[in-house]
């Protein structure tokens, strides 16, 4: 293979810079019809009342905590396992993130310890999608709803994913997507939040655009308006929209793709000795596999580094998710201190596996070649004394 199989890469077409020009052309980048039309389709593809465009995932998730009025003396579960903007839209509150493992064969939130955890300064809950797998959210929010406890998704990693036919999101109170460049779609960069909750939406709204009261459509005098309440700049731009829409039209090919790599990828390489594939075998779960995660076991958990490397010699892109235990990096350990045992099964994860590719941009003869090379190497690392 000669050039490089990248882990991911956006798929653009001439429809998205046709939009794009169109946008530039228009001299509306902010407040204009695009955002509201992203919003009304990407409202209905997930069956959502609700949707709510944003600047990122991470702003989406800030903006919800924000709203909600949680700071200072509150705390928020969050997984151990995830990307550390999970932990950050907690912290960034003033709240206190209190971490939970993750079910080793899945990598999602341990549903039995995040019960253990709630107390009276618990105000929310965060659950990750982790890599398009959906968290069976029952008995969470069953617990959830008796203790008036707010059920956040971060759904980044799961657009597409279903729980008994309802789309990740909306199980719990809200949740937010993320379109950075490599995920399922892309604007570039933004995020989207969805929610039931009406009210709850008319509020986002207003705070995500500085507390202002009118949108720019909705002012009778130009620049003439009030700020109504305490708030940011989490709007998403026209451009991102439009490259948006284009993006979400293409989505259920991207997909079928996705889940058809992953499958391939999944059947070739189950049997191979002393590893450990991320997945979860619950019917009632549809996965929109973000990626292939392959756990090491015995004598290959000191190869991961040599492993990747051969991939990447072999013009194989391979990535990390995640590289540790969110409560283990810097800035959580010397904050709150680290205690090992409690997170065995996302410290097993994040430094014995690695990511394969599964993404749209792979065709078949890259898929094969990616099972080769990867069947060579762990073989050979097997048999090797």
């Amino acid at each position: 293979m000669k050039k490089l199989i990248p882990f991911g890469k956006p798929l653009v077409d001439q429809k998205e810079l046709n939009t794009v020009s169109k946008i530039l052309k228009s001299g509306i980048y902010v407040h204009g019809p695009k955002s509201v039309e992203f919003e009304a389709k990407f409202k209905k593809f997930t069956k959502a009342r609700n949707a709510i465009s944003v600047s990122s995932c991470t702003a989406g998730m800030h903006l919800i905590y924000f709203t909600l009025g949680i700071g200072k003396g509150d705390e928020v579960i969050v997984p151990a396992q995830t990307h550390t903007a999970t932990a950050h839209a907690v912290e960034l509150t003033g709240a206190k993130p209190i971490f939970v493992d993750c079910d080793r064969n899945s990598g999602n939130i341990d549903q039995e310890k995040v019960i253990k955890k709630i107390n009276k300064k618990t105000k929310a809950i965060c659950v990750v999608h982790f890599l398009g797998i959906p968290v069976d959210l029952t008995k969470i929010v069953k617990v959830a709803k008796k203790k008036k406890i707010f059920v956040l998704e971060d759904c980044a990693l799961s657009l597409g994913a279903k729980f008994k036919k309802t789309h990740t999101g909306l199980i719990g109170d809200a949740g937010v997507f993320s379109f950075y460049p490599v995920k399922h779609i892309t604007t570039a960069e933004g995020g989207m939040i969805i929610t039931k909750n009406n009210k709850l939406a008319k509020k986002l709204r207003v705070k995500k655009a500085f507390g202002i009261d009118k949108s720019f459509s909705e002012r009778k005098i130009s620049g003439f308006y009030d700020a109504i309440d305490l708030g940011f700049n989490y709007r998403m731009s026209e451009i991102h929209a439009g490259i948006g829409i284009e993006q979400l039209e293409k989505f259920p090919k991207f997909l079928k793709k996705r889940i058809t790599n992953f499958n391939i990828l999944k059947k070739k390489i189950a049997k191979l000795k002393n590893t450990l594939i991320i997945n979860d075998t619950n019917k009632n779960l549809f996965k929109s596999h973000y990626c292939l995660n392959l756990v090491l076991k015995g004598k290959l958990k000191t190869k991961r580094l040599q492993i990747i490397n051969f991939l990447k010699s072999q013009k194989i892109g391979t990535s990390i998710y995640y590289p540790q235990p969110v409560p283990r990096m810097t800035y959580y350990r010397k904050k709150y201190g680290y205690n090992s045992k409690l997170f065995k099964n996302a410290s097993e994860i994040s430094d014995y596996s690695f990511s394969l590719p599964v993404g749209p941009h792979l065709r078949n003869d890259q898929i094969n070649y990616i099972i080769k090379k990867l069947n060579y190497i762990i073989n050979k690392l097997n048999a090797d004394k």
